[in-house]
């Protein structure tokens, strides 16, 4: 009989010009939790997608009490006696509590009909249990987040699941619920279920790991017992790369007067007391883990999304921002993370995308003055090195690159004096990445502000002139020049104070 509950050997996954798992080998203790620890995209969520069944590995095996499975969907993964607790909550609002929790496995009575009474029942039961005060009746859309998170708890716990998945479950919860969260998995543990917990809270993993396994680019880099580990090894181990900053064309530019300034920025839970400015010339940086808040505090300011409280000053002046045309107006612009969702209109020619916000230079007098309009588009292309067969050429046609190319065209052609760039890399080859480097480098020579939202802290450290490094909502510190280092960032995206 094996010791582990759950053993999974040389996974691996690919996804269209990544290799998002290699050689993976992971095994978990029954009666234990098994914290995963890892920076973004370092395979942690695909990983356990594959254990759950969402994906399919393209090679390795999976065993579950010594014995190899092939796990081909949610619905086969839970009859094996696994379920998850994703990150992002995963529910159908206009369905009660007591729906919810029965989703896809109605018990029949005699009749062959749902036994609602029985569900009813069963449904209470387990909120006395547990001590919830929500109703059995009550839909699932008048619940608050963390009443949602606690139901997605709950009802991965009532399938009497002996591996338990949790990805970042104590992220949009309080701390009582959190108390309560660990003695329900030290009751799980005293059952002999074993847990797998992704956190990126330093604080929760050695307060209730039993093992830790670090992912790192899509590889295991070491798997021990808590007390082997440290916290400081823990953050080596993730970032666990050398920072060479010569791949980086950022030049030393002036630094001009403060163009961007935001003060006691509010959003519910979602982020709080944000605090920070960006001057002419600057290009400042945004870190932190998933779910930090930081493309929620930039949505907020370019008018994507409402907020509760705070001032926002462009060029000293305080400025409302109401929405996205206000903040196109004010020489403000954005270029979002999806750039296929909220950048481009695929089916639409790269000439009509570039020119999309800055129309009142093409179109006046009721008319479309073409002959501008492929004038100021073949310039901002020849600026942005946009490789294309023709400027009629539908936008989906090209690479990842080149549409986050015309995307930056389309912002630069309303003559902005502030760029939010969010994930502005993300996707697209390292030649891409570095031409697009290279145009922020000549976006800070002449005098723009930027802010550079960014997973990646190489190109964070290459890039920028300082860097504010956010967590759960929060700006927990900000770092200049000479004191950046992955290691920093990471002690203050996982909470941990930096020591000078």
């Amino acid at each position: 009989m094996s010791e582990y509950k759950l053993e999974v050997t040389d996974i691996e996954k690919s996804f269209p010009g990544v290799k998002a798992l290699d050689k993976i080998k992971f095994a978990v203790r029954p009666g234990t939790v098994h914290v995963l620890c890892g920076e973004n995209g370092a395979g942690k969520s695909t990983l356990m997608k594959i254990i759950n069944g969402v994906y399919s590995p393209d090679c390795g095996t999976i065993k579950i009490d010594d014995k190899e499975v092939t796990i081909k969907n949610p619905i086969q993964a839970r009859e094996l006696g696994i379920s998850m607790i994703f990150q992002e909550l995963n529910f159908v609002p206009e369905l009660t509590v007591e729906e919810t929790l029965f989703l896809g496995k109605w018990p029949k009575n005699k009749r062959g009909k749902i036994d609602w009474k029985l569900i009813r029942e069963e449904t209470e039961k387990l909120l006395k249990q547990e001590h919830l005060s929500y109703k059995s009746d009550q839909l699932v859309k008048e619940l608050s987040v963390s009443d949602i998170q606690m139901l997605e708890i709950l009802k991965a716990i009532s399938n009497n699941s002996s591996i338990i998945i949790m990805d970042e479950p104590t992220s949009a919860i309080s701390n009582k619920e959190v108390d309560k969260l660990f003695a329900k998995i030290d009751q799980l543990k005293a059952n002999g279920a074993c847990i797998i917990y992704i956190s990126h809270k330093m604080d929760e993993i050695f307060k209730i790991a039993d093992d830790i396994t670090i992912l790192r680019d899509g590889t295991v880099v070491d798997s021990r017992r808590k007390e082997d580990l440290t916290i400081e090894e823990v953050i080596n181990l993730m970032v666990g790369r050398k920072f060479d900053s010569s791949q980086y064309p950022k030049e030393d530019v002036k630094i001009g007067d403060t163009k961007l300034l935001v003060k006691d920025f509010n959003s519910g839970k979602t982020f709080k007391n944000i605090n920070f400015e960006v001057k002419a010339g600057e290009i400042v940086g945004f870190a932190g883990l998933m779910g930090a808040g930081r493309t929620e505090v930039m949505r907020a300011i370019f008018g994507l999304d409402e907020f509760d409280s705070g001032t926002i000053e462009i060029s000293g002046k305080e400025t409302q921002i109401k929405n996205v045309a206000t903040s196109i107006k004010n020489k403000l612009v954005m270029l979002s993370e999806d750039r296929r969702r909220y950048g481009i209109i695929p089916v639409r020619s790269i000439k009509e995308n570039t020119t999309l916000s800055s129309l009142k230079k093409i179109f006046y007098k009721g008319f479309l003055h073409s002959h501008e309009e492929n004038n100021c588009v073949r310039e901002m292309h020849k600026k942005m090195r946009v490789k294309a067969p023709t400027m009629d050429t539908a936008i989906e046609a090209l690479s990842g690159g080149n549409q986050q190319k015309v995307v930056l065209a389309k912002w630069l052609l309303s003559d902005p004096e502030i760029l939010i760039l969010d994930e502005p890399t993300r996707g697209i080859d390292i030649g891409a990445k570095f031409e697009i480097y290279k145009l922020m480098t000549d976006l800070a020579r002449e005098g723009r502000a930027q802010i550079m939202v960014s997973s990646e802290l190489p190109e964070l450290m290459g890039m920028c002139d300082r860097i504010y490094v956010m967590a759960e909502g929060k700006i927990m510190g900000q770092l200049q020049r000479n004191e950046f280092s992955q290691e920093n960032i990471m002690r203050y995206a996982t909470g941990i104070s930096v020591q000078q």
